[in-house]
């Protein structure tokens, strides 16, 4: 297995490359610190595999995955980074990436992750298989409704239907955004139109199954598209 390390931290790249190519079915064929380098070297050595580390001096390491991808299609690159978040390990896998380990896996952990990639497997830290089958599982309780429908909701009506999931009733959703009563009904009644809904009972679930009850709401009176403002 050909393997580039792009690592800003020299201590820690200079001992991975160290314990990666004493392995025998293992080739440290180049390391790189920087995004600029990282792409060079890929570009030049065509590796079976990068570890690839997400905060680089220059930029960010996704920034890698998208100017070598379309080269290298085969390339299969694996984070490796401290950052245990949704957002960055969900970012890695819709550019591409194989693998998100974090840096505190053990040495087993790690060189079994690398050669599982043999194998055809994805590479993954404990925990981060059920967080990844979790999130596609909420992505295909989407399907029915358009992408188009989802876009078509003003941001009030967005929150109205995230209001709508924690089984807010018309007065406290009213209260929260500073809006009238007839205003929530107003926005209930397009939200059910746009996404094809039959009931506000539906909207609810839809909103609890795709987790928007959890985000954030806009908590201040805001006049958008000439709302009734309390």
């Amino acid at each position: 297995m050909r393997v580039v390390i792009v690592e800003d931290h020299e201590l820690f790249r200079e001992s991975l490359a160290c314990l990666l190519g004493s392995q025998p079915d293992i080739e440290v064929v180049g390391t790189a610190s920087y995004v600029s380098g990282a792409i060079s070297v890929a570009l030049n050595e065509k590796p079976d595999v990068m570890l690839l580390d997400l905060g680089l001096p220059d930029g960010e390491g996704l920034e890698v995955i998208t100017a070598i991808r379309p080269t290298l299609p085969d390339i299969r690159i694996v984070v490796l980074t401290v950052h245990d978040s949704d957002e960055m390990l969900f970012a890695a896998i819709r550019l591409g990436a194989r693998g998100y380990l974090l840096k505190n896996a053990t040495v087993m952990d790690l060189l079994a992750a690398l050669r599982s990639l043999d194998q055809g497997d994805a590479a993954f830290s404990h925990g981060m298989v059920t967080r990844v089958l979790e999130e596609f599982s909420r992505l295909g309780s989407l399907q029915g409704v358009p992408q188009s429908s989802l876009k078509a909701l003003t941001v009030r009506e967005l929150d109205v239907l995230k209001l709508l999931g924690t089984g807010a009733s018309n007065h406290e959703i009213a209260r929260r955004l500073f809006i009238t009563e007839n205003t929530v009904k107003a926005h209930v009644h397009n939200i059910l139109d746009k996404l094809g809904l039959p009931s506000r009972s539906k909207a609810a679930n839809f909103a609890r199954r795709n987790g928007m009850s959890n985000l954030s709401i806009q908590a201040h009176p805001v006049d958008t598209g000439g709302e009734e403002i309390r």
